[in-house]
């Protein structure tokens, strides 16, 4: 329990304090991290709508890749950087503006140099999966930065 505590207080404080394009991610609410996994919450806001008024498959991707890069570091002693190889998205259902949705994000593997995530995005609500993905992150070494 204190290393998920721990976990959730390092990426609130991270969020709160990103500057840069990260800074859009401002208002998703960590609901737990901890042992390779990280659940989170967002409100669609108007921001984060396109043109139909429904959440924009961007905003969503970046919400996949930010919240299975949380769980990687819940699953690591230390943090190691790395950098997204490949990302695979499947968009089902939409999310209008002022849905609640949960983003679900699980370490499937990391190993020496690759980690492979699955996230799924729901609707809060309703249980709906809007949304899920693959995401596989290279791992960096002091060589390779």
């Amino acid at each position: 329990m204190a290393a998920t505590t721990k976990a959730v207080s390092a990426i609130r404080n991270y969020l709160k304090n990103c500057s840069g394009f990260e800074s859009i991610l401002k208002n998703i609410k960590i609901i737990s991290a901890g042992n390779g996994t990280c659940l989170a919450e967002y409100k669609v806001e108007q921001n984060a709508t396109n043109v139909l008024g429904s959440l924009h498959g961007g905003f969503t991707a970046t919400l996949v890749d930010a919240t299975s890069t949380y769980a990687l570091y819940c699953d690591q002693d230390e943090i190691t950087p790395s950098v997204s190889l490949d990302m695979h998205m499947t968009y089902m259902k939409a999310a209008n503006l002022g849905d609640e949705i949960l983003i679900d994000a699980k370490t499937m593997r990391a190993g020496k140099n690759l980690a492979y995530l699955r996230v799924e995005v729901k609707n809060k609500q309703t249980g709906d999966l809007l949304a899920q993905a693959l995401h596989t992150r290279f791992l960096l070494s002091e060589k390779s930065y």
